[in-house]
């Protein structure tokens, strides 16, 4: 095998890939099962054949043709080939006789993809794991691993999903302009959370899953080319960007969270803060702010200050009124109450932070005792870190509150 050409820049090409031939597939044949396992067999073709031939010039070209090749192949070797046809033209109707897509070019069937696995007929966790295992590529285990369930369960989580799409006639299409708002709202959701899912797992032995990262900022630059007039597509990236740039700073050596205002700034990543940067001006301009543009904003902010001293918290908490305005949930208001202490004092955050009824949200107990620290009430500090350490489950953050619950053992109570 040629040192340029490893298994693993092979599986990178294809990952990266993967949707695009599965949708092409499915437009094709309208099989979501044919054309996930027909994917698959051109992976190992060209786990054979790449390290003795080379790189083909259009590697996602190869695929696709390889992968459409062998559908051909195996439909013509099935009796009921006809049955199967039939049961596309019922389920896809006018697309199944339209020729494929050209992949050179930006391809819209991903799009259609995107939005049949994000379909309102489905729960969002399953919206999730059908847009990472077709449209991420990842496999099942993989998608299980994220979710924390068994192989077997996401398995079976999965085919479900598959039938239901073709029990219930969803069409495989892009969405009317009509039908547009809730259906973007969910892909929005969906591809925020499979980020977040990688920039703070929820469980599990891993403090970050940048795969899981890289993959929804990749599927959130699909949707800003194919849905380049949409302000929260570009906020949605550029919140995702903005986030992204400052993880190399986010979890020291010995594994253990580092807040903002501690961390090393010279570890961020420029070129993806510039680029975050752009996408929020590009928002400005536009004026439709929603909630993906707000948060992106106020990341914004962060990433705009040299040092945590120099942070522009009024900017913040205006932002997180506006927020708050388009978004009034009690999570909002913890964060806006975050950043109201940064101003009028620890004291002033916590009557905001005491009012609120998030008692099974361990970052509300981790404010809380960083507010009650911070006022030298440290025996209510202490339940509160202890608290937060229960409800926590994320190996750095859990490190991190139990490193502050121990330093307060050097901390007098103030009387």
């Amino acid at each position: 095998m040629p040192d340029s050409l490893a298994t693993n820049e092979i599986e990178a090409i294809f990952r990266e890939e993967f949707g695009r031939v599965v949708a092409t597939l499915i437009k094709r044949f309208g099989d979501i099962d044919l054309a996930e396992e027909m994917a698959q067999e051109a992976f190992v073709e060209a786990l054979q054949r790449w390290p003795q031939d080379g790189l083909p010039p259009n590697p996602g070209g190869w695929l696709t043709t390889t992968a459409r090749n062998r559908t051909i192949d195996r439909l013509r070797r099935e009796s009921h080939r006809d049955a199967k046809h039939a049961e596309s033209h019922h389920l896809y109707g006018e697309e199944e006789d339209m020729p494929i897509t050209p992949v050179t070019s930006v391809n819209d069937d991903r799009l259609r993809l995107l939005f049949t696995c994000c379909h309102p007929a489905l729960a969002t966790d399953t919206q999730v794991a059908l847009t990472l295992r077709l449209l991420g590529g990842l496999t099942v285990p993989e998608v299980a691993d994220a979710f924390l369930v068994p192989e077997r369960t996401m398995a079976q989580r999965i085919t479900r999903a598959k039938r239901k799409i073709s029990a219930a006639n969803i069409p495989y299409r892009v969405p009317r302009d009509s039908e547009l708002p809730d259906r973007l709202r969910g892909v929005l959701a969906t591809i925020y959370l499979v980020f977040n899912e990688g920039y703070l797992p929820q469980s599990g032995e891993h403090a970050i899953r940048t795969d899981l990262c890289h993959e929804a900022i990749r599927l959130g630059r699909v949707l800003r080319s194919l849905m380049p007039d949409e302000p929260e597509v570009a906020g949605l990236l550029a919140l995702m960007l903005l986030t992204e740039a400052r993880r190399p700073a986010r979890v020291d050596a010995d594994g253990v969270l580092v807040t903002l205002d501690e961390q090393d700034r010279s570890a961020w990543d420029r070129a993806l803060i510039d680029e975050g940067h752009d996408l929020v001006r590009w928002c400005l301009q536009r004026n439709q702010p929603g909630t993906y543009q707000l948060l992106a904003a106020v990341n914004a902010v962060h990433t705009d200050a040299r040092t945590a001293a120099d942070t522009d918290w009024s900017q913040i908490v205006a932002l997180y009124n506006q927020l708050y305005a388009v978004s009034p949930t009690p999570v909002v208001a913890l964060n806006r109450a975050i950043a109201v202490a940064e101003i009028d004092g620890a004291a002033t955050g916590l009557a905001i932070v005491d009012a609120l009824d998030l008692d099974a949200y361990h970052p509300f107990h981790a404010t809380r005792a960083d507010l009650l620290r911070r006022l030298g009430r440290t025996n209510e500090a202490r339940a509160a870190y202890d608290r937060g350490i229960e409800l926590a489950s994320n190996p750095a953050e859990v490190a991190f509150l139990t490193a502050r619950r121990d330093a307060l053992a050097t901390t007098p109570q103030v009387e």
